[in-house]
């Protein structure tokens, strides 16, 4: 499934972000286990993510239909976007939830930061296509 960007202009990429990475080889390739990148406000994180070589899950595309994307917001909760009723419903489906826990295909930058994000090890779609 392909990510589904935001359908607006962004700004300049201002914002600090911080992604935790529990399995980084399985997210990147690497064994980096800490990204710090900078992001523009009217992102989403799971763009980000992906604008980064960062590969969080995302088997919906980006729009809201899964639970794939979970994250935990550790720092920077107010420089994104609160999350919607649609967003609260679908991340009850997810495991590990915590207060912190979003969607990353719903959690848009809209403060200064910073923000840090982690991302659990066991959040893997186990079912992945591989393309030919």
């Amino acid at each position: 499934m392909h990510l589904r960007h935001s359908d607006h202009n962004h700004g300049p990429r201002e914002v600090k972000v911080r992604f935790i990475l529990e399995d980084p080889h399985a997210l990147t390739g690497t064994d980096q286990a800490e990204w710090e990148v900078m992001a523009a406000k009217g992102e989403h994180l799971l763009e980000v993510a992906a604008d980064n070589g960062i590969n969080i899950e995302h088997a919906c595309g980006g729009v809201c239909a899964c639970s794939t994307c979970h994250i935990y917001v550790e720092t920077g909760i107010d420089d994104v976007e609160e999350a919607t009723e649609a967003e609260e419903d679908r991340v009850e489906e997810a495991p590990g939830l915590q207060r912190n826990s979003r969607l990353a295909c719903q959690c848009e930058i809209e403060g200064s930061g910073p923000i840090q994000v982690r991302v659990p090890a066991w959040n893997r779609n186990a079912v992945k296509e591989v393309p030919h």
